[in-house]
């Protein structure tokens, strides 16, 4: 199947022209019902996004496009792209922006893991029973945290329950998977005895070592083919909650255990042993105040450890992170004509990475971190344009172990957000967003001194680096009604004093000591201006109704270092078309996604990808039993057994996606 490499812009423009077309084609005004977004306090819908660009996987959709990873699970959203390392760690990268700029919340709250301080750590989320997630930037953004450059991403599972139902209810799936011999299942149910509600879930997932197309190292004849070594994962997770829910709201808590086991695909062959716990509280009051509408209480508390460990077992290093999350937001009743949120949000967290053996600070060393901040967010309509505005204001101190030779560092963040949308017609929208988003440097960038076993990398932080400060402004137009929808969107972020991982080449030894036969590549937390500027466009038609549905799309962003080339990791220009068809008990689907060669480099970086074309599908019959629903599904993933290499991962030299797999399974709703 050949498809024509076509810039970006002809692309857009061929979304563009095809725009009248499709709304003369409209006979149906058909209005949705809307997908409600958690993380912003205006209960959003995700057609009303254009100040706070969201995309909502839940249902349908979020089941098909499941991954073992959340990057995995996101990559063929608009403007979000995969960090892929490997089976078992991929974190999502939103126009560009990866690591500590893309914040991850669980329910509203940080995840408190480390997989923003490294590829190879995985997102410490029970993702795979969740009900939803949302993908957001803007306004909105800064409810979370200063540091959410790029946006955040929130796995919604509802852990602890809101409401009180009639009868138990709940879903069981259970699939199995070709390509890496993959076997998982799953199960979550709600119910409740009186004012008391109570959630149970749990998930286990297994996976071997996954085929590939070719080589692993298409430069290295001999390296490995067939299955990429070391590419295994093993998951379990158990969550339980339980609330008192009445006329005045709610309260509740739950707790939550994660096991991971995977493997990284390097030369090194090592693997991580990673562990969690988490306990949270969450309560909402209605009309506490004649003046409030709302208040939410949340806490969250985690202890998080990960071992990364060298081929026979033996542990290398101990990740360490115990971290107490506090919020409170209250909304406000329409105050001349304004309406709203505000709160206050603190952090505490206490983070390691020591020598198994010794305990010896040998990459980070013991590190306090705090946080305060308060935030505000409101929003207003003036005839029919609409305003939104937030502001937040943060104090962030890191803290290293006094024996570590390391000075405290302190940052006061100040980042806020203004946009407006102008409905000229109705169901079309125009918005333009301006933010200022700042950023403190996370404790690896500022104190790193040591080997990091899965990156073969022996990193070396600065502890003189200053906080990052974003400047974005988005244009956007949108059209929300009707069975033919779309929008597109331009942004250009200015980011002053951008941190970022910078290898020299040079081989060093476990110490540090020059070696040219070092099994570790220096590594520098560095900092320079950037710039990040792309375009985004998606038309869509009958996307939720019967009959047949089509999407088209198309994402690009560039990001340069000011006189110096390239920013690492870029995602590749990409565009695509979704079919769909559903008719009473079937439903069934064609995704084509072709990414275009990436040889945008940073100037350390020597690998270019080449491009690709990735083709997916999917069928599915339901039957209804009463009050029960069972649903049989196949999925079919990467059909024609390209050899994919993603421009944003570090892996990408040696460790291409799978080969083509196919996945069956059988789902159960009650």
């Amino acid at each position: 199947m050949e498809f024509q490499r076509t810039p970006m812009a002809r692309a857009i423009m061929a979304t563009a022209a095809a725009l009248p077309l499709a709304a003369f084609a409209q006979t149906d005004t058909q209005t949705l019902a809307p997908v409600v977004v958690h993380a912003t306090p205006f209960s959003a819908s995700e057609d009303s996004q254009i100040l706070t660009p969201a995309k909502i996987l839940t249902g349908n959709e979020l089941r098909d496009k499941l991954g073992n990873t959340l990057g995995e699970t996101l990559s063929h959203e608009l403007g979000v792209s995969a960090s892929a390392f490997g089976a078992g760690a991929s974190r999502p990268i939103i126009r560009g922006m990866e690591g500590p700029r893309v914040k991850i919340l669980q329910n509203g709250m940080s995840v408190s893991d480390v997989s923003s301080l490294s590829n190879d750590h995985a997102v410490a989320a029970d993702f795979g029973t969740a009900r939803q997630i949302e993908i957001l930037r803007g306004p909105a953004a800064l409810l979370y945290g200063s540091g959410a450059i790029g946006g955040l991403v929130n796995i919604v599972n509802e852990r602890i329950p809101t409401m009180l139902l009639p009868r138990p209810t709940g879903e069981a799936e259970v699939r199995a998977s070709s390509a890496d011999r993959g076997k998982a299942f799953s199960f979550s149910a709600d119910g409740a005895a009186g004012k008391i509600g109570l959630h149970l879930d749990a998930q286990t997932n297994e996976t071997d070592d996954y085929r590939i197309p070719g080589l692993a190292n298409p430069a290295d004849p001999a390296s490995a083919s067939g299955r990429l070594p070391n590419s295994f994962t093993r998951r379990q997770n158990l969550g339980l909650g339980i609330s008192h829910v009445d006329d005045w709201g709610h309260i509740g808590a739950s707790i939550g255990v994660l096991d991971d086991h995977y493997g990284i695909p390097t030369d090194e062959r090592a693997y991580i042993d990673l562990h969690k716990k988490r306990f949270d509280v969450d309560g909402l009051f209605h009309e506490p105040l004649p003046w409030l509408s709302s208040i939410k209480l949340k806490l969250g508390a985690t202890d998080y450890r990960h071992t990364e460990k060298e081929p026979d077992g033996t542990p290398a290093t101990d990740f360490l992170n115990r971290a107490v999350e506090t919020r409170i937001e209250a909304t406000h009743v329409p105050l001349a004509g304004w309406q709203g949120s505000f709160g206050l949000q603190t952090e505490y967290g206490n983070y390691s990475a020591l020598a198994a053996d010794t305990g010896a600070p040998n990459a980070v060393p013991k590190t306090r971190s705090t946080s305060i901040a308060g935030f505000l967010v409101e929003e207003r309509d003036f005839g029919p344009v609409r305003v939104s505005a937030g502001a937040r204001l943060e104090s962030v101190k890191r803290d290293p172990d006094a024996a570590s030779g390391f000075a405290q560092r302190s940052f006061t963040l100040a980042s806020y957000s203004l946009g407006s949308l102008w409905q000229f017609m109705p169901g079309y929208g125009a918005g333009l967003t301006y933010s200022l988003a700042q950023r403190a440097p996370s404790t690896e960038e500022l104190y790193s001194g040591g080997p990091h076993e899965s990156t073969a990398t022996f990193d070396i932080g600065d502890s003189a680096l200053t906080k990052e400060t974003s400047r974005n402004i988005e244009l956007s137009l949108q059209k929300t009604e009707g069975l033919v929808r779309w929008k597109a969107n331009l942004f250009h972020n200015q980011v002053s004093n951008f941190i970022y991982g910078r290898t020299t080449g040079v081989t060093v030894d476990e110490d540090g000591g020059a070696d040219p036969t070092g099994e570790f590549t220096q590594r520098f937390w560095s900092q320079g201006d950037a710039v990040i500027h792309g375009a985004e466009a998606e038309i869509s038609y009958n996307l939720r109704g019967e009959g047949w549905s089509v999407r088209g799309f198309a994402d690009t962003s560039r990001g340069r270092l000011e006189g110096n080339g390239s920013l690492p990791l870029q995602p590749a220009t990409r565009y695509g078309i979704d079919l769909g068809y559903r008719q009473g008990a079937w439903r069934s689907g064609l995704s084509v996604l072709h990414a275009q060669r990436q040889d945008r480099l940073a100037s350390f970086e020597t690998f270019a990808t080449p491009a690709y074309t990735q083709v997916d599908a999917n069928l599915s019959w339901k039957k209804k039993y009463g009050s029960t629903r069972l649903t049989w599904f196949a999925l079919a993933k990467n059909l024609l057994n390209e050899d994919i290499r993603v421009s944003t991962s570090i892996l990408r030299d040696r460790a291409p996606l799978a080969g083509r797999n196919l996945v069956l399974g059988m789902r159960v709703n009650f």
